[in-house]
């Protein structure tokens, strides 16, 4: 198997910036592909770029013009786009009764209208190649339930009922759609998501880690941002191509029980 494997595929990354989309960029990158990075953040957002040899869009995902300028922007520059990972989150952690309406609608926009839009305009591109990997970074809240965040989970659960249906319509096209649903990853993210929880519940952030998030987990430990880059590679090889329409849940052994 080559370390270039991935020579001649174009990807492109949303939120790609820090964390979890940063370390797969940078993987496949590695493996060869020519890797379009999006970010919100410019200054993070073309450092990742810079750092892989890639070219970054700017661009707020919330707004339907971004999406479209990504793909646009990412077909025009490589001739086509093979690889697409919806990544781009954000969190906010508060009580239903209290949750800022705009917050609401911006974290859907995101996390769930995005992945929607940005699959659909890719979609001509990679159906006229035959091949395509749609890879959705869910989370293991895209299964189940969690007190203040309405917002989020609601998100993640239309994200894995989207990733289905593009699998179902994909399937016969060389297109697969996969969603990734981790449980606590060391990102900037997660940390933000932490001080939040320690506002709400009235605890300092180490037992918010170890009472509400690690608790029921079997594996006592956060999941690096590579690991979940790792599985990503995975599935755009050759060998990941029977995987399709699938919640792969890499959560420390929560959802076991």
């Amino acid at each position: 198997m080559s370390d270039r494997e991935f020579e001649g595929k174009v990807a492109v990354v949303t939120g790609a910036g820090s964390g979890i989309g940063r370390a797969i960029a940078v993987k496949l990158a590695a493996m060869g592909a020519a890797v379009v990075v999006n970010d919100i953040h410019e200054e993070s957002g073309q450092a990742a770029a810079d750092e892989i040899g890639g070219l970054f869009v700017h661009g707020d995902l919330s707004q339907r013009e971004a999406c479209g300028t990504l793909i646009k922007r990412t077909v025009s520059e490589y001739g086509g786009l093979h690889i697409l990972v919806n990544n781009a989150g954000l969190q906010h952690v508060e009580a239903i009764e209290t949750f800022p309406e705009d917050t609401w609608e911006q974290m859907l926009a995101v996390m769930l209208t995005a992945p929607f839009l940005l699959t659909r305009y890719a979609w001509p591109t990679m159906k006229g190649q035959g091949w395509g990997r749609v890879i959705n970074i869910a989370s293991r809240l895209a299964t189940r339930g969690a007190l203040y965040k309405s917002a989020y989970v609601a998100a993640k659960h239309g994200v894995l009922g989207l990733t289905k249906v593009t699998a179902l319509e994909g399937g016969q096209l060389g297109i697969t759609a996969n969603a990734i649903c981790p449980a606590f990853v060391r990102t900037p993210l997660m940390e933000n998501q932490i001080a939040d929880l320690a506002r709400t519940q009235g605890l300092p952030a180490q037992e918010v880690i170890e009472k509400i998030m690690l608790e029921p987990c079997a594996i006592k430990r956060l999941i690096e941002p590579e690991e979940v880059a790792e599985i990503v590679a995975f599935l755009c090889r050759d060998a990941g191509s029977a995987f399709s329409g699938v919640p792969m849940m890499i959560d420390l052994g929560s959802t076991a029980s």
